[in-house]
């Protein structure tokens, strides 16, 4: 007789999406994101800080790892097992490396420099790592649970 070990069901979500390394391909990609993300198994809290690291990192995507005629890639990776999102972005501009915000943050009359922070602020961890020929990848982690049944629609 043979027994046999019971697996729990591993469970991965992915979305992909390449986007015009633009404003408004930065804003539909936090549109998208926000959208998928509703219809995965994650919180609503999960879900809006999603939503803010999307925007930042997609708008950095647009603004600093813009190559002329190059789209940046939006990937979401939802892993139910091991209860963890990750929220990639990938550009063109594998030279043009964000560096981790500094403790004191931008002075406060600049016009930007805070998009780092509100990455750190919300997510687990955050990262880069290249992607080759030339590009890289930003990307960033939350940790998240599976909400209940209700946990959509407004009931708890």
């Amino acid at each position: 007789m043979s027994a046999t070990t019971p697996q729990l069901a591993t469970t991965a979500h992915t979305f992909t999406q390449l986007l015009s390394s633009t404003r408004r391909g930065a804003r539909l990609a936090r549109l998208l994101a926000a959208e998928q993300l509703r219809a995965w198994p994650v919180s609503p809290g999960v879900t809006e800080h999603a939503e803010q690291i999307v925007a930042e990192l997609a708008a950095n995507a647009a603004l600093h790892g813009r190559v002329n005629s190059r789209d940046f890639r939006l990937t979401l990776t939802l892993d139910t097992a091991a209860g963890q999102l990750r929220i990639a972005v990938t550009d063109a501009r594998g030279e043009r490396l964000p560096s981790p915000p500094a403790d004191c943050g931008p002075s406060p009359d600049t016009e930007s420099g805070r998009g780092l922070l509100l990455v750190t602020a919300l997510a687990d961890r955050w990262g880069v790592e290249p992607y080759l020929p030339s590009g890289k990848t930003v990307w960033a982690e939350c940790a998240c649970e599976t909400p209940g049944p209700d946990m959509h629609s407004g009931r708890i």
